[in-house]
């Protein structure tokens, strides 16, 4: 089946055709990086990681570049308060958001390309709208004229004169229209800045993802994304001035967006003083379980953070872990010799084979992550009910059955990254320690020493270690 993805371009479902066959390109707005990033920046890269990993496991070369806009006026004000330098700031906080994304297990994108780090190429293409007509320089600034572009509003669907209504545009009389936007900001005293055509200055805010992506993908890329609120002015105006100056359009061809997270209603932001960092919710409820949460709705969907909602991704994901590890420790016991009470299950291959089918089908509907996890569940609850039931006897022909059901499990978990290892707990317990401890605990049972057993299980509970019996025996792991 086709993979469709909703684009918000032309604000319906489409089929994803790349621009080049067994490839993809995918661009995605990164962070301003001044302070530690909120829950909220980690939606967009967790969602993209996934649609990543599924292109991959579709047959896709993709390139994902993701950008860190480190010349801004929040890290130069927030520079000026620590006294520290702006691109020092910003490249501290950006290394603080990449420890972040690998605590997450986002894995590493193609391309992390950074404003200071591409002034050439936007100078460029600030220089080639001069040229043709599309921008102008006042004073030292530049300003994209929003008028030279009859396509401008087509992302947000909305006409120039009602953008212009509902906008808070910055008073300037010296632009031709109040809603023309900075290309290039001429210099001021203490901030940083460079050597252009136009005199020392830095580039605007929206420049510099159109100059990266073009850059690293070309015009005509398959995916651009971010969050919701980048719609607009962030995206049109990356829209306007990429294909005012190439000419040629689209820019990108399909434009995927996030909602937003809220917090007791509201939007998520530093403005708004109500976020939660990424390090907070990770220290909370382990990263694992905040990846779980952030892919437990469909990203078009607003998700709401909160006590409540974590602690259930937490259970969610630790009854798929302890399935995974329960079918494990079933296999790793002796096989018994088939007989006529332990006959195979004939629902169980069916039930494999239709959980794959409707997972791929959930993650091809715009990358259904919602969807796809329920059908983890599924399966998890029915081979349980077969694999972990008091008489069950492992055979040859059952260990075969359970084994595909676990391959199947792993398999599509890891489309998912919710496998990624974390750091163990601070217990200094290794996995062979933890094993030992749990023979000495079944030593003890077995010779009725129950306050021995109760001890070493209180033990290993408080270095946060499960002890579990179960009819095929006592099994462990880390919460």
């Amino acid at each position: 089946m086709a993979i469709q993805v909703y684009n918000t371009l032309t604000k319906q479902k489409e089929e994803f055709v790349p621009a080049n066959p067994g490839k993809v390109g995918i661009y995605v707005c990164g962070v301003t990086p001044y302070n530690y990033a909120h829950i909220g920046n980690a939606r967009p890269p967790v969602v993209w990681d996934c649609i990543r990993r599924f292109l991959r496991y579709r047959g896709y070369e993709v390139t994902l570049v993701q950008n860190f806009t480190d010349v801004d006026d929040k890290i130069i004000l927030h520079a000026k308060q620590s006294g520290e330098d702006p691109l020092a700031l910003s490249a501290r906080f950006a290394q603080i958001y990449l420890e972040d994304m690998e605590a997450l297990g986002v894995e590493t994108a193609t391309y992390y390309p950074k404003v200071s780090e591409h002034l050439p190429e936007i100078i460029e293409m600030v220089q080639g709208l001069v040229d043709k007509g599309h921008a102008y320089q006042v004073e030292g600034d530049v300003y994209f004229a929003v008028d030279s572009f009859a396509d401008y509003g087509k992302l947000s669907g909305r006409p120039l004169e009602e953008m212009l209504s509902g906008a808070r545009v910055e008073a300037d009389q010296r632009k031709r229209n109040p809603m023309d936007f900075a290309l290039w900001k001429a210099a001021k005293p203490g901030e940083p800045a460079w050597e252009s055509p136009w005199g020392k200055g830095r580039p605007g805010w929206h420049i510099e993802c159109s100059a990266m992506s073009l850059k690293y993908l070309d015009t005509g890329f398959d995916f651009h994304g971010g969050g919701s609120d980048l719609i607009f002015p962030h995206h049109e105006n990356e829209i306007a001035q990429a294909e005012a100056y190439c000419g040629t359009k689209p820019f990108v061809r399909y434009w995927l967006h996030t909602a937003f997270i809220t917090m007791s209603g509201d939007k998520m932001s530093k403005s708004l003083g109500n976020v939660v960092t990424i390090r907070e919710a990770c220290a909370r409820f382990t990263p694992k379980a905040v990846r779980f949460w952030l892919l437990g709705t469909h990203y078009r969907n607003p998700l709401s953070f909160g006590e409540e909602e974590l602690t259930a991704a937490a259970h969610g994901l630790a009854r798929l872990e302890t399935a995974r590890d329960n079918w494990r420790h079933l296999l790793s016991t002796p096989v018994q010799a088939d007989d006529e009470g332990a006959g195979v299950i004939p629902s169980i291959p069916e039930l494999v084979a239709s959980c794959r089918h409707r997972f791929i089908a959930a993650l091809e509907d715009d990358f259904n992550t919602a969807m796809a996890l329920g059908m983890l569940y599924d399966l998890v609850r029915e081979v349980n009910k077969w694999a972990l039931a008091d008489d069950f006897v492992l055979t040859a022909s059952r260990q075969e059955l359970l084994a595909e059901a676990l391959a199947v499990l792993e398999e599509l978990g890891a489309l998912l990254g919710i496998w990624f290892a974390e750091e163990p707990a601070a217990t200094g317990l290794s996995d062979d320690e933890i094993n030992s401890l749990v023979k000495q605990r079944q030593t003890a049972r077995d010779n009725r020493d129950f306050n021995t057993a109760d001890e070493i299980r209180d033990t290993l509970k408080a270095a946060g270690i499960v002890v579990e019996d179960t009819p095929q025996g006592m099994r462990w792991r880390r919460v």
